[in-house]
């Protein structure tokens, strides 16, 4: 049984979705706080859905550390729906940005999206889905079972899951131009509405992380009016 953590501080919002959910199927449980939120961290936590407007800080200083630091996927749940807000929320590693109000249905749909694209819990069986493609590249390694990324210098590089699911596809496709759509598609899904700065966004922080020059990047490379493609020699076992 998936465990889900709501993070509101409106007691309606966090009853409600507390009711659909565990209808369900999924354990959930209920912070009003980010202090609430680390304590319950610290048990087994698959997913949380976070507001960003909380009594003690601000709730996307908070995406970014659950990213950092327990590696729990994170969908935003926020009344800030613009973009520059979406933007921001996906930057600061959430996994998906969810406006309110909200749609229940949809959000269970994204909410099983995200945990199959994290590969942590199948949600018929809640068997663990382990794989052991690896791939190299430049000198560096992607372990698709582990989800880790080690650099030419046999350094562990930190991914958030939208960053690693993104270079999943690019190195499973290298070489071969992937368009923003295909991207949306393999990497978040069509259970949202379509919101193609996601995929720059998440390839610019990408780009940080893995080329020598972000600002002239040699592996992921922009192909004017379609997409990116991932531009170096890939070589995969299993």
């Amino acid at each position: 049984m998936p465990h889900l953590i709501v993070v509101d501080d409106d007691p309606r919002v966090r009853s409600l979705l507390a009711r659909y959910f565990e209808g369900a199927g999924f354990r959930v449980s209920l912070a009003e706080n980010g202090a609430q939120l680390r304590d319950a961290l610290s048990s087994s936590v698959d997913l949380v859905l976070l507001d960003i407007e909380l009594p003690d800080g601000s709730g996307l200083e908070l995406a970014r550390e659950i990213g950092a630091t327990f590696k729990t996927p994170t969908i935003i749940v926020s009344g800030r729906g613009d973009d520059i807000d979406r933007i921001v929320g996906l930057e600061m590693g959430a996994d998906d940005y969810v406006s309110k109000p909200f749609n229940l249905r949809e959000l269970l749909a994204r909410v099983k999206s995200v945990l199959r694209r994290t590969q942590r819990t199948l949600l018929d069986s809640g068997t663990p889905v382990i794989a052991s493609r690896d791939f190299r590249f430049d000198g560096w390694s992607l372990n698709e079972g582990r989800r880790d990324l080690t650099s030419a210098a046999g350094e562990k590089i930190e991914l958030t899951t939208g960053e690693f699911d993104l270079l999943l596809v690019f190195v499973s496709n290298a070489g071969r131009v992937l368009t923003r759509d295909y991207l949306m598609d393999y990497t978040r899904g069509r259970t949202r509405e379509a919101f193609d700065r996601a995929i720059d966004v998440q390839v610019t922080r990408l780009r940080r992380k893995i080329e020598d020059d972000p600002a002239r990047p040699q592996r992921i490379r922009s192909v004017r009016g379609v997409g990116y493609v991932f531009a170096v020699k890939v070589v995969r076992s299993s």
